[in-house]
């Protein structure tokens, strides 16, 4: 009885997925009625609802979901990364999707799961019998305080790319299990794709897109937003008279205290002569949100300095109250018939609460000092240990090592797996310029796996992938990178020669700098923190966003966030106490908020610091700032 029930189990899968992938191929079919000129080369592709219909009898056969140890993802552009939910307590990513065109010249699209463990180095393929149909150009996003993590619309074409389906499905992707589930939603944002979404409280928002029909393409400017709690769509609506931005696709949408922000993005306009151009959008936008989604408005920020130059392909990551972006690409246009195009390689950070952005640049890692008082460590953990037990009226021997003060701490490991340390090559050079690169940030690193480069009228599919730590920014790790062959195909060995003759004249550059920088007096190559505190003042003359909290401790230069906790834990211990009004919370629990606020007041100020850091090293040299222990007793100076 159990095999039969299970067999009907099964069956009525099969029967539900092939329902589905009726009501798909059903809009598919419509799509395709209004394509009504084809050329003939459009009359030899493959009929893309045959292929559709293909793909869900080969996912019904799944039985279960199975996860197996893989190699790497073959390449591919516009797939989504995006973390793991942090409550699970592993460190991975998620890919998912993406398409590639093969070496007939053929577009495929892939609809696999992939997980990678940061830890291990270890890729696996996850397949299940409710997996959705190949896409790309989807969009996923994680909503922290519940683990929620959902995936919408995307796009599909045929082999030959000639003629395009557009998904208007909404999934949930359960991050313990990896189980796949089709919400059934009788309301939710039409079908479309190069959307963005991003969350605010208990909605995952969702903004922009484009739909392609191939005689037009439609950008969309419209928000909607999700419940977590109930599952439901909403679409929030705006006054005709209101300012809002244009449509856009590909654009940045990065969540905010009190909404959303929204940055960049591309479209294509009519001008005044009737000619429809592409239009690459460097504006940026407030969204202002309430539990009363029906008082929501846009405001229009101003341009700050320090900005990236125009370009697509380069959606931020959300990363301790800023933006993190990479690479992208702007078109110029000289002729009619060319197309001359700028490839990005660089990173900035965009502080969501000041408006104002700064250039990350890697730098070496700094020395650590030689000489270091051994019992300077243990008497500070032990000073710390008697202060925080005479703040919450516990005892000295409370253990006040639970704060999470070290970000690389190993995780929880699954059952059937052991953690070890994988040790990456780690260069100071940026990755390759490239744009549509798929990124996410995981605990304080930056990942960025794959995207485009093009060279003439070739475009190369990047094989790699990387980290940068961007608390230290001391490198770049190299998980993998294989397209050594196509740099060269791109004529990259005849290029060489001219940068060769580049290096020459900067290393000539360099040796009259050194020359110079000899007939000057040395300067201390150690510094006490309050000397520091002395020359930080200079900050002032620098373009960095205001303090937006002056009353909360402020980070050191050159100082880690574990020795900022360090220094600051009582004060912070205060304010998590004074905001603990109703005495709910103790012990442990009160630790936690205190480091949490003096992690977040870290990165708050981490530009800053780094700017006063940059000042400080060019005006001295400064090789390390050591603070060292407080001298008891009479002095005998």
């Amino acid at each position: 009885m159990a095999k039969k029930k299970g067999k009907d189990s099964v069956s009525k899968k099969a029967l539900k997925a092939e329902k589905a992938l009726k009501a798909q191929t059903k809009s598919a079919a419509k799509a395709k009625k209004k394509s009504s000129k084809f050329s003939d080369d459009d009359a030899d592709d493959a009929n893309i609802d045959d292929i559709l219909e293909q793909y869900a009898r080969e996912q019904a056969n799944f039985l279960a979901v199975k996860i197996a140890q893989t190699p790497r993802p073959s390449r591919r552009l516009n797939a989504t990364l995006i973390p793991s939910p942090a409550h699970h307590g592993r460190k991975e990513l998620f890919l998912f999707g993406g398409e590639a065109v093969n070496a007939t010249g053929l577009a495929e699209f892939y609809n696999d799961l992939f997980v990678y463990s940061v830890e291990t180095n270890i890729w696996r393929k996850v397949t299940s019998p409710n997996t959705p149909l190949p896409r790309s150009g989807h969009a996923m996003c994680l909503h922290l305080t519940t683990g929620v993590i959902l995936l919408f619309g995307g796009e599909f074409s045929s082999p030959k790319q000639n003629t395009f389906y557009h998904y208007g499905d909404t999934w949930l992707l359960d991050g313990a299990t990896r189980e796949w589930t089709k919400l059934d939603v009788k309301k939710a944002p039409s079908a479309r794709s190069g959307h963005r979404m991003t969350y605010w409280k208990n909605y995952i928002l969702l903004h922009g897109g484009f739909r392609d029909l191939s005689q037009s393409t439609t950008y969309l400017g419209d928000l909607w937003a999700f419940d977590v709690t109930t599952y439901k769509w909403q679409q929030i609506e705006f006054a005709t008279s209101a300012i809002k931005p244009e449509p856009r696709s590909g654009h940045s949408f990065l969540p905010a205290e009190d909404g959303a922000v929204v940055w960049g993005g591309y479209s294509k306009v009519k001008t005044s002569q009737k000619k429809i151009v592409g239009k690459v959008h460097s504006d940026a936008w407030t969204l202002k949100l309430s539990q009363d989604l029906k008082t929501v408005r846009w405001e229009r920020r101003r341009k700050s300095g320090w900005a990236p130059s125009p370009r697509v392909g380069c959606s931020m990551m959300s990363h301790k109250g800023r933006g993190i972006l990479y690479g992208g690409v702007y078109d110029t246009e000289e002729t009619e018939e060319t197309l001359d195009s700028v490839f990005y390689g660089d990173v900035y950070a965009y502080q969501i609460s000041a408006n104002k952005w700064f250039p990350l640049t890697l730098r070496p890692p700094r020395k650590r000092p030689v000489h270091q008082e051994k019992a300077s460590a243990q008497t500070k953990t032990n000073e710390l240990e008697e202060n925080l037990s005479r703040l919450l009226g516990e005892s000295e021997n409370e253990d006040t090592r639970d704060a999470k003060l070290d970000d690389d701490s190993e995780s929880e490991a699954s059952d059937d797996e052991v953690v070890t340390r994988v040790e990456h090559p780690v260069t100071l050079s940026l990755p390759h310029p490239r744009f549509n690169a798929a990124t996410a940030v995981l605990q304080d690193s930056l990942y960025i796996y794959g995207g485009v480069w093009e060279n003439g009228d070739r475009e190369f599919t990047l094989d790699s992938m990387y980290a940068i730590d961007l608390g230290k920014l001391d490198g770049v790790r190299v998980i993998w990178e294989d397209f050594a062959e196509d740099l060269a195909k791109a004529g990259q060995a005849e290029e060489s020669d001219e940068d060769m003759d580049d290096e020459l004249e900067d290393e000539e550059d360099e040796d009259m700098d050194e020359e110079e920088e000899e007939s000057k007096e040395e300067a201390p190559d150690e510094m006490q923190a309050d000397e520091a505190d002395e020359l930080a003042e200079t900050a002032d003359s620098l373009n960095i966003a205001p303090d937006p909290r002056p009353y909360l401790p402020h980070p050191r230069p050159f100082e880690s966030l574990r020795k900022f906790y360090s220094r600051t834990a009582n004060e912070f211990m205060e304010w998590a106490i004074s905001s603990n009004k109703d005495g709910s919370k103790r012990g442990k629990e009160l630790k936690r908020d205190a480091f949490e606020l003096c992690e977040e007041r870290w990165w708050e100020r981490w530009e800053e610091v780094r700017a006063q850091e940059d000042q400080l090293e060019e005006m001295g040299g400064i090789g390390e700032i050591v603070e060292r222990e407080a001298k008891t007793g009479k002095s005998r100076r």
